[in-house]
C-alpha cells in the first residue's frame, strides 16, 4: 500500500498509513492469516531502513490485519528454503536484516499482538521496543516443530527478555504462551483484554511520537547494545537453522503441518 508521500510503495506484505502524526503504522495483511511470502519477506527486512531515514515518521507501530497477527513464512516460502540453496542464502541474510534492522532503528518500534504470532511475524513483534500483547494472543516461536534450530530472533532476544529457563522451556517444546503468561514471564512488554489492543498500542505511540526523539533514539541504541552483545550467538543460530532447512527433518515437519498431523522425526 502507497501512502502519501510514496516512500513505501515498493513494499508488499503489509499496509501503510498513518494514523497520527508522527506514527507510522503497518499493517500485515495477506492471505493464510498474514503469512510471510518471499516478497514480504524480503519487505519486512528492508523497511526499516526506510523508517529510519524518514522524516515524518517518529515512531513505527506493527500490527496484523484479521484475526491474528502472523502465521509466520507461507509454505511456498518454506518449500522454495528447501529446495533451493540460493533461495536459503537470501532468506538467511534477510533474517538476519530483519532482526539487526529493527535492533539499529533509531525511531522506537511498538508492535500489537493479537490472535496466532509465529515465525518472521513473531521476530517483528517481540523485537518492537514496547510489545502490547492481547490476554488470548497465541505465542509461538515455531521452529524446531518444524524441524529446524530456533535462529531468526531468538537466540538474541528471549533469554535477554525472559531467562534462560523460560527461553529454553518455550523454544525446546515449542508450547505456545498466551499473551497474559508472555506477560508475566517478561517476553512482552505490556498485556491487555483483547479488545483494547489496538488502541492501547495506538496510545503508547502517538506518546512515543510527542515525546523528545533523540532521547527516546539514543535510549534505545543503548539499551540495544545488549541484542547485539549476543550477536555470535545470534549467528550461530542463524546458521544452524538454515542448514536445517536442507535436511530431512524440516521436510518432515514442512509435510506435518499440510497435513496438519504430529510430525514423525527419525533422528
Amino acid at each position: 500500500m502507497k501512502d502519501a508521500d510514496g516512500l513505501y510503495g515498493d513494499f508488499t506484505g503489509f499496509g501503510v498509513d498513518r494514523p497520527a502524526a508522527g506514527v507510522l503504522r503497518l499493517t500485515l495483511d495477506a492471505p493464510g492469516l498474514n503469512a510471510v511470502d518471499a516478497d514480504a519477506h524480503r519487505s519486512l527486512a528492508d523497511v526499516w531502513r526506510v523508517i529510519d531515514r524518514d522524516p515524518d515518521t517518529r515512531v513505527a507501530l506493527l500490527r496484523g490485519a484479521g484475526k491474528g497477527f502472523s502465521a509466520g513464512g507461507s509454505f511456498e516460502l518454506l518449500d522454495e528454503i528447501m529446495a533451493d540453496r540460493a533461495a536459503r542464502t537470501r532468506v538467511l541474510n534477510e533474517a538476519r536484516d530483519l532482526v539487526w534492522g529493527i535492533i539499529d532503528c533509531s525511531k522506537p518500534v511498538v508492535s500489537a499482538i493479537h490472535g496466532p504470532a509465529v515465525g518472521a511475524g513473531l521476530v517483528a513483534a517481540l523485537l518492537a521496543d514496547v510489545s502490547v500483547a492481547a490476554r488470548s494472543a497465541k505465542i509461538i516461536d515455531g521452529h524446531t516443530r518444524l524441524g529446524v534450530a530456533a535462529g531468526d530472533h531468538a537466540a538474541v532476544a528471549w533469554p535477554l527478555l525472559c531467562g534462560m529457563a523460560k527461553a529454553k522451556y518455550h523454544l525446546l517444546t515449542n508450547r505456545p504462551l498466551s499473551g497474559e503468561e508472555a506477560e508475566r514471564i517478561g517476553l512482552v512488554s505490556l498485556c491487555v483484554d483483547d479488545d483494547a489492543v489496538q488502541d492501547e498500542a495506538m496510545s503508547i505511540a502517538t506518546d512515543l511520537a510527542a515525546g523528545s526523539a533523540e532521547a527516546i533514539a539514543f535510549t534505545k541504541h543503548t539499551l540495544n547494545h545488549h541484542y547485539r552483545s549476543a550477536g555470535p550467538a545470534f549467528d550461530a543460530s542463524l546458521y544452524a537453522e538454515f542448514y536445517g532447512f536442507g535436511g530431512p527433518d524440516a521436510r518432515e515437519g514442512l509435510a506435518s503441518h499440510r497435513e496438519k498431523r504430529s510430525p514423525n522425526f527419525g533422528g
